[in-house]
């Protein structure tokens, strides 16, 4: 029988597993697979031989069935700011970027949900790199552990605080696969994130959004980037399919489900986006529901045809909103020299053409 991976099981098919294929019986279920659970997610073990929890036969038995294995780091890039990104090759071949975000009192990791994406926002750069795949729930989760792997972050005391789910790719799109990893991120014999420990971002799937405030219920964040439909649709083609008014629609589903604000996504563009007249607009969107909203600096990358706002301008921009009695944070842009920072990320892999 040929070895299965670990990171492929959720707590259920492990179960079933344990039962089906190493015959334990069902009384003794829950506590095995509580074993074999903290042992991999709490301690970062790498090696079933290391399970001391199991009798002898019965690892054995495991080691044979089944595998630790990770994907392989192909590149690590550290900036001068001391953000992190890796570059990791998956089974099948393809490359996703993942980035490790340290700061004074918390440390972010930022995760991706897909290689490559749909939505070509004219301003991102992964948006240049065609959609190759959604990555499976075990591909999200590896990112999480090879990150904690690296850095050393397996005590009680987490070094990686928030995970976002802001990477390459649009999480909405690959619903069903980051609903399985963040139960196993959530999982308190586990990796145990609270759900106010994880963000996952949209750009504004509008009809996954109700849904995912009942099965997932993190913090969300929205892509916004325009406070109107014919700059957004300018800037941003989801919006042809998904309008404005039905976000904020959407979103007032979610934050009364979830009970916590949503969080704005805005990149300042340079004459796009960012005049006071535009400030005003937000305004008056963010009055309609429980929000508050992050002016990201813009972070250029070879061949866009935007530039960013400067930085007075983007304080004005803010002030406006802060003066209407609404929490608006300029986001430091971190990484930028590794191309680590928001939109930047883009691996070389390419969908194969089916003959």
């Amino acid at each position: 029988m040929k070895q299965k991976n670990f990171f492929d099981f959720n707590l259920e098919s492990l179960k079933n597993f344990l039962i089906k294929e190493l015959e334990i019986e069902k009384r003794k279920i829950p506590m095995r697979c509580k074993q074999i659970w903290q042992f991999v997610y709490k301690k970062g073990s790498l090696k079933i031989n290391d399970l001391t929890t199991f009798p002898l036969e019965l690892r054995d038995k495991l080691n044979s069935l089944v595998s630790l294995q990770r994907p392989k780091i192909v590149n690590t890039q550290t900036s001068s700011d001391g953000t992190i990104k890796w570059l990791i090759k998956l089974f099948d071949g393809n490359e996703v970027e993942c980035v490790y975000i340290p700061e004074k009192t918390r440390a972010t990791l930022c995760i991706s949900s897909q290689v490559g994406c749909t939505l070509n926002c004219r301003f991102c750069h992964t948006g240049t790199q065609r959609l190759v795949k959604n990555l499976s729930f075990a591909e999200i989760i590896n990112q999480v552990m090879i990150a904690k792997e690296q850095i050393n972050d397996w005590s009680e005391q987490k070094k990686i605080t928030n995970i976002v789910l802001m990477g390459m790719g649009e999480p909405f799109y690959n619903y069903d696969n980051v609903k399985t990893a963040v139960e196993i991120l959530k999982d308190k014999e586990g990796l145990n994130y609270g759900s106010k420990k994880i963000t996952v971002s949209t750009a504004g799937i509008a009809n996954k959004i109700p849904e995912a405030a009942n099965e997932i219920g993190t913090y969300l964040a929205l892509s916004l980037h325009a406070p109107t439909d014919d700059i957004r649709e300018m800037i941003m083609p989801i919006n042809k399919k998904f309008k404005i008014k039905d976000l904020i629609e959407q979103c007032k589903y979610y934050s009364s489900v979830v009970k916590e604000k949503i969080t704005l996504e805005y990149v300042m563009l340079r004459g796009i986006n960012d005049s006071m007249e535009c400030s005003k607009q937000l305004v008056k969107l963010m009055a309609q529901f429980p929000c508050k909203v992050n002016l990201i600096e813009f972070n250029p990358w070879p061949g866009v045809q935007y530039l960013p706002t400067k930085r007075d301008e983007m304080e004005k921009f803010g002030k406006i909103i802060q003066d209407a009695g609404y929490v608006a944070t300029i986001r430091r842009s971190r990484g930028q020299d590794i191309l680590g920072a928001c939109g930047q990320l883009r691996t070389e892999s390419q969908k194969i053409k089916q003959i």
